[in-house]
């Protein structure tokens, strides 16, 4: 019998929106939150045995054990669409330039963004849109996507239906992230622009970073000073950049 909702978010603010509509369709549920690993594997045993975990938007990556101990599997909701599955995937999605984007609620497994695929929300781009307005469409879809499931979430005890997709693209990774983040010395003009656009995002804690003549270089906010370097300067001008003892 399906008697618990494990919460595992980013923020004690998500747990709380999240666990009042749950509640709405099932207020025999209880419920226990996380934020950590080391959260999740503070709850009893006993617990886990007739619970559900349900994953928002959070980095942890739940071992495999626990998923084996849920009575009620444990499920995802993704920022992102099946065919950009793994970190940061707004970010790399305008660095592709990708048309649409979307939000995908999923089975979890040990493999990060790899189980089952049960709904998905997806939207055309906006022209010129930037990393930052593109995840908060993509949470914003993430939210109505849990809204939509909420009352199979909250109710249904077996496995949710899933749906004939599957996960496509290139998983991408925390290192990934940094390597499109270290900037060649000879990089073009275009691509400097594009990495610019995609990458230069304080939010991660991961700068854009070049090296010159043995100097390390940090962009410094160059995104809204100057688009692109002059056009007679094949690298980024040092007069963007701010030099790291």
């Amino acid at each position: 019998m399906l008697k618990t909702i494990i919460l595992l978010t980013a923020t004690p603010h998500q747990q709380h929106a999240l666990s009042v509509l749950l509640m709405a369709h099932n207020p025999a549920l209880s419920f226990r939150k996380a934020l950590r690993l080391e959260d999740l594997a503070a709850i009893e045993p006993a617990v886990w045995r007739n619970a559900r975990l349900v994953a928002f938007t959070t980095g942890v990556i739940v071992p495999q054990a626990m998923l084996e101990a849920l009575g009620h599997g444990a499920y995802n909701f993704h920022p992102g669409p099946p065919d950009y599955p793994g970190w940061a995937p707004a970010n790399f999605a305008i660095y592709d330039g990708a048309p649409r984007f979307g939000a995908t609620m999923h089975v979890m497994a040990a493999k990060v963004d790899s189980g089952p695929i049960v709904s998905v929300e997806s939207f055309v781009v906006p022209d010129n849109i930037s990393v930052r307005e593109l995840e908060q469409i993509a949470y914003v879809r993430l939210g109505h996507l849990f809204w939509r499931k909420a009352r199979e979430i909250a109710c249904e005890p077996g496995p949710l239906p899933t749906l004939p997709i599957g996960w496509s693209g290139t998983k991408s990774t925390r290192q990934m992230y940094r390597d499109y983040c270290e900037l060649p010395a000879n990089i073009g003009a275009a691509e400097l622009k594009r990495r610019i656009r995609a990458f230069d995002d304080d939010f991660r804690g991961i700068p854009l970073t070049i090296t010159l003549h043995g100097l390390r270089f940090h962009l410094n906010g160059v995104m809204g000073r100057q688009a692109e370097p002059p056009p007679h300067v094949d690298a980024p001008s040092l007069a963007a950049f701010e030099m790291r003892a």
